[in-house]
């Protein structure tokens, strides 16, 4: 599954000189948790971030204190450009899907751009994933039959899919079962992919 079949576009993007606020909205009326800012060019400038918009955006209620509470003393960021990341870790469309999800897991990364040579194609999030991974085992089952069928390939196999995990069984040579199983692998949902021999072949 490549990073092209999972991602999110069109993308919504924040321009660099957005104030901090507007910022705040579009994550907000979008319920994302980052996105990509562009610069005057149209090319990506960095990435903000939810964490990075509330740096400095709230004042303590002296309410909530016995003493009264000091005056800050730096005024809060009030442009994107002052609080954004700008060394950002990007993904290809047609990189792999899995390892751009083991980066992720390892690095805690949310979100991920999608860059097709400088162009912002699309973004990668956790949830994203997570949707991939919801698909229903009969929607996962016809997507493979379909990939099969469309190589000529779907009438030797009977295909069973179970909380995810594919599996393939038929009579048919090492070529065809490597084909098979890469097939198999191409469609969104497919956690894990198994192609066996009939059980009546000798």
């Amino acid at each position: 599954m490549l990073i092209g079949e999972v991602m999110t576009s069109p993308v919504v993007t924040v321009p660099r000189t957005a104030t901090v606020r507007q910022a705040i909205r579009v994550l907000h009326e979008h319920d994302i948790t980052a996105a990509p800012v562009i610069g005057p060019d149209g090319r990506m400038a960095g990435i903000v971030s939810e964490m990075d918009l509330l740096r400095g955006a709230f004042e303590a209620d002296p309410r909530a204190f016995l003493r009264p509470v000091a005056a800050p003393g730096e005024p809060p960021p009030r442009h994107v450009e002052e609080v954004m990341t700008s060394r950002v870790r990007t993904a290809r469309p047609t990189s792999d899907a899995a390892g751009l999800a083991e980066t992720m897991i390892r690095t805690g990364l949310k979100s991920v751009p999608v860059l097709d040579g400088d162009r912002l194609v699309g973004m990668v999030s956790r949830r994203d994933l997570l949707a991939v991974l919801a698909r229903g085992d009969a929607r996962i089952r016809d997507d493979v039959i379909a990939a099969l069928r469309e190589h000529g390939a779907q009438d030797r196999w009977t295909v069973t899919v179970r909380d995810g995990d594919v599996e393939l069984r038929g009579e048919a040579d090492e070529n065809a079962r490597r084909l098979a199983g890469v097939l198999a692998r191409t469609v969104p949902g497919a956690s894990r992919v198994t192609v066996r021999e009939s059980a009546g072949r000798s």
